[in-house]
C-alpha cells in the first residue's frame, strides 16, 4: 500500500514538473550534459583520459552549452531543435566512450 503511495506521488511529481516546463527548458539535454561532464572528471581522475583527450573533450561539451544557449534565445526550444540537441549529445557520447576506451598510454 505504501509504495503504491510513493509511486503515486512520484508520478504526481513528474507530471507536475513537466506541466510546468516552458518551451524554453531542456532537463533532458541539462541532465545528459551533466552525466557526460561527470564521465569527463571521472576519467581524468582514472587516467582512462589524457589531459589533451579531456580538453577535447570539454572543448566539445562547451560548443554543446553554446548552442542550446543559441537555440533558446528567441525563447523557444523548438521540436527539431531538440532533436538536433540529442543528436550532438549522442556524438558526444561516443566520443568520450571512445576515449575512455582507447589504449592509449597514461
Amino acid at each position: 500500500m505504501v509504495g503504491r503511495v510513493v509511486v503515486a506521488v512520484v508520478l504526481a511529481a513528474t507530471v507536475a514538473v513537466r506541466a510546468f516546463a516552458g518551451p524554453n527548458d531542456t532537463p533532458g539535454a541539462d541532465r545528459r550534459e551533466h552525466k557526460q561532464q561527470m564521465r569527463i572528471q571521472e576519467g581524468v581522475a582514472s587516467g582512462a583520459l589524457t589531459p589533451r583527450e579531456a580538453a577535447k573533450l570539454e572543448v566539445e561539451q562547451a560548443k554543446i552549452r553554446a548552442k542550446e544557449q543559441a537555440m533558446k534565445a528567441d525563447g523557444v526550444v523548438t521540436k527539431q531543435e531538440r532533436k538536433e540537441l540529442q543528436r550532438d549529445l549522442n556524438r558526444s557520447s561516443k566520443h568520450i566512450a571512445k576515449e575512455k576506451h582507447d589504449k592509449q598510454g597514461r
